[in-house]
């Protein structure tokens, strides 16, 4: 009879197993923060064709799954995939293909990786991107004359930190005949002295870039892929590439219909008469991958270049109050016929002036419709009296963005208007969620930074003490809320993902330390372990 009990014990083993449903996927002993609704914690969870079909306990799942393939995450922490609501996907992967001008501490410094660049490089034109001259000793703007006499024929266009100026060398500024009597509305071409500087600002980037010479379709592949192992890397599986033209959407759509683009992607379309007739004609995308339901608008330029709309003059150049890059009578045309479809509109606004109008035409158009998730993306000052105007509108909000402005944010607006800038807790408040995200590549991918910058508001040196304004910090949940749910929300996505519940896409990622938990000092440096997309480890 000893003999049949290990016979027996093998036989009802396998009777268990057979009456177990299938799954693809298994993980298990897991720290996992589901961010569902009550933002209940769990052990274990199953997958199958990509989707999540229980979550629970280590002993629950076991007990009624099993899987080909299991994930032991050995008690460490499993979040969902991280979405950055505000970036440019594209362009991160271009910047690869460009000059690295991030970082740069002075104008020499710039120039010496012009030269290393084009020294290994040879271009024919040479682009580059990043420099921020508010890191630089001298915080004027640089001046093209170095550039002028080392390539005099060699256009040259070196794009500032935020993307809203450019230093641009004569033979790039000859590219668009740009002359001391170059005008063109919501841009300025700066002039010192009486000559040209070769910095461009805002719309008038345009008049050499609309000459410079389009990538191919290879370069642009190569980008989307480099850009796709960057962010797969750092936990991001949905990016919303704020600002795409047809071609471009066209393109990522074949990729990821052939496999290689595996990256989900909410496409904000470019705003243009020629993109607003094809989409709203065309109607929404949507695919597991791909969704395209959006356009994205500028009201303003940027703060750095003093490009942002203000209600009263710069407190560090009196009679200048910034620009509005789209006047107000095509953002109200255009909001109108986009508030006719069931497309979402997206409005780039940094000046106090620029948010105002935004959310004027906005409630105006939308009559009080309350589920169309329209946002402003940046909302980065705001007056007092107009935090109300949000309770209807969405904020897509860049943390990092605080914690890089908040050396000379103050120099620009002055004490009284610095208090309703980067004012994320008061904007959250408002409307009820926030969307997160980093603007990348005008700031650094990882998301870890986002997080840290949310609930610290400190530079990695732990500056300034105590944090920047602080009555705006967000809580850890409102934080790793903002770069899941809310932000899938804020893309009509909640439905499928920004969570880990039975349903959903089985996106998530492994962390190699609880990030609602460790010191705040640790989360820049939480490194994650595998990313996962539809099941898949990516």
């Amino acid at each position: 009879m000893k003999k049949l009990l290990p016979i027996l014990t093998l036989l009802t083993i396998f009777a268990c197993q057979k009456d177990k449903q299938e799954a693809d996927l298994i993980v298990t002993n897991a720290n996992i923060y589901t961010v569902d609704e009550n933002f209940n914690k769990a052990e274990s969870f199953a997958v199958k064709d990509g989707k999540i079909i229980a979550v629970g306990s280590t002993s629950e799942i076991d007990d009624k799954y099993k899987a080909v393939d299991t994930i032991n995450a050995n008690g460490k922490t499993i979040v969902p995939g991280f979405i950055d609501a505000h970036c440019h996907f594209l362009g991160l992967g271009f910047n690869k293909q460009t000059v690295d001008l991030v970082g740069t501490t002075s104008f020499e410094e710039l120039m010496k990786r012009v030269l290393d660049f084009q020294n290994e490089n040879n271009k024919k034109f040479i682009l580059g991107r990043g420099w921020d001259q508010n890191d630089w000793e001298d915080q004027q703007f640089p001046n093209k004359k170095l550039l002028d006499k080392l390539y005099p024929n060699t256009p040259i266009a070196l794009s500032r930190i935020d993307g809203h100026a450019i230093l641009a060398n004569q033979a790039a500024l000859d590219l668009g005949n740009v002359t001391k009597n170059s005008k063109i509305e919501g841009g300025e071409v700066v002039i010192e002295n009486g000559e040209l500087t070769g910095i461009l600002i805002d719309n008038a980037i345009g008049l050499v870039m609309s000459h410079w010479p389009s990538p191919t379709k290879m370069e642009k592949t190569k980008a989307l892929l480099d850009a796709q192992k960057v962010c797969f890397d750092l936990g991001l599986t949905t990016v919303d590439d704020a600002g795409l033209n047809k071609d471009e959407i066209e393109l990522i759509e074949s990729l990821q219909n052939s496999g290689e683009l595996k990256m989900r992607i909410y496409a904000m379309v470019s705003h243009s008469e020629e993109n607003l007739d094809y989409f709203l004609n065309k109607g929404i995308t949507k695919t597991n991958r791909l969704n395209v339901r959006s356009f994205k608008f500028y009201a303003d330029g940027a703060l750095g270049s003093r490009g942002a709309m203000l209600k009263a003059p710069y407190s560090d150049k009196p009679k200048h109050s910034g620009l509005m890059v789209t006047d107000l009578e095509t953002l109200k045309t255009a909001a109108e016929r986009i508030a006719n479809s069931e497309f979402q509109m997206n409005t780039h606004a940094i000046g106090d002036s620029a948010n105002r109008a935004v959310l004027e035409t906005y409630n105006k158009v939308l009559k009080g419709k309350n589920d169309r998730r329209w946002r402003v993306e940046h909302a980065q000052i705001v007056s007092p009296e107009d935090f109300d105007f949000y309770k209807n509108i969405m904020p897509s909000i860049q943390p990092t963005h605080a914690t890089s402005d908040m050396y000379w944010a103050e120099d620009r607006i002055g004490s009284e208007r610095i208090k309703g800038a980067y004012a994320y807790k008061q904007l959250l408040n408002a409307y009820g969620k926030v969307a997160l995200g980093t603007d990348f590549p005008v700031e650094r991918v990882s998301p870890f930074l986002t997080f840290y910058a949310a609930v610290a508001r400190q530079d990695l040196k732990q500056y300034p003490e105590g944090g920047f304004q602080m009555e705006n910090a967000l809580s850890r949940e409102e934080a790793l809320k903002g770069m899941t749910i809310w932000a899938a929300y804020s893309n009509f996505e909640d439905h499928e993902k920004g969570s880990i519940e039975v349903g959903k896409f089985a996106d998530f990622i492994i962390l190699d330390n609880d990030i609602m938990t460790v010191d705040a000092n640790e989360i820049p440096n939480i490194k994650v372990l595998k990313t996962v997309v539809g099941g898949e480890v990516q």
